[in-house]
Parts: structure tokens; sequence; C-alpha cells
């Protein structure tokens, strides 16, 4: 890299020197809405925010966009539950909740996380 945009990276980014925490995964659907006038639901998928430390726990912020329906979609920004150990030093967490409101309805929703780092060894 030269040293204009080493400079700029500095500047810019000053993550060079910060060790990223881990990540999850964020995958699933959205209950039926609008079950009588025109019954559908969304799909969506993203990467949580880094941990963000709470006593000896920790939570992630996750943010999405669903796809379509009928040219509307339906946006969400919340936080995760605390860790849940699933065993081998792996964790996921728990999100239920509910998306903004778009096209007049909202869509209610709960999912895991996945874990992290699924291949990486065992802490």
């Amino acid at each position: 890299m030269d040293n204009y945009k080493q400079d700029w990276f500095k500047e810019c980014c000053d993550c060079h020197n910060k060790r990223q925490t881990h990540v999850h995964e964020v995958q699933g659907s959205v209950e039926i809405a609008e079950r009588e006038e025109d019954p559908h639901n969304h799909r969506f998928a993203t990467v949580s925010g880094e941990a963000i430390p709470v006593g000896k726990n920790h939570f992630h912020e996750v943010k999405f966009r669903t796809d379509f329906y009928e040219n509307h979609f339906h946006e969400f920004h919340g936080k995760t539950s605390l860790a849940i150990p699933v065993g081998g030093d792996r964790h996921v967490h728990f999100l239920e909740s509910v998306t903004e409101v778009s096209d007049g309805h909202v869509h209610d929703f709960r999912v895991a996380t996945l874990i992290d780092d699924p291949i990486g060894e065992e802490a």
C-alpha cells in the first residue's frame, strides 16, 4: 500500500490496531402477516455487529432489511439475548422481536444466531 493510501486508511478507519471481536450470521423468515387480506412473509440474512460486553457475558446488535414482497420490505434494528452456551465452548444468541411498519403492517419473528467461527478451533 503506498503512503497516501496508508495515511488515508489510518485517518478514515483507525482500525488497523484494533482486534475485531466475533460476529454471528443471522438468517430466517418472519411470520406471516395480513392473514385475511394478503398473507405473506419475508426472508432475511445478515451478520451481527461485534460483541458488546455485559459483565462476563455479551450481546450483539442486529440490523437487517427483508426481501421484497409486492413492492415493500421491512427493516429491523435491535439486540440479541446474552450468549447461550451450546457445548464445546461455543454459543448462540436468541432474538425475538417485530419488524418496523411497512405497507401498513409488521411481522413478528424469532431466530437463533448461528455459532461464531464454526470451523475454528475450540477455545
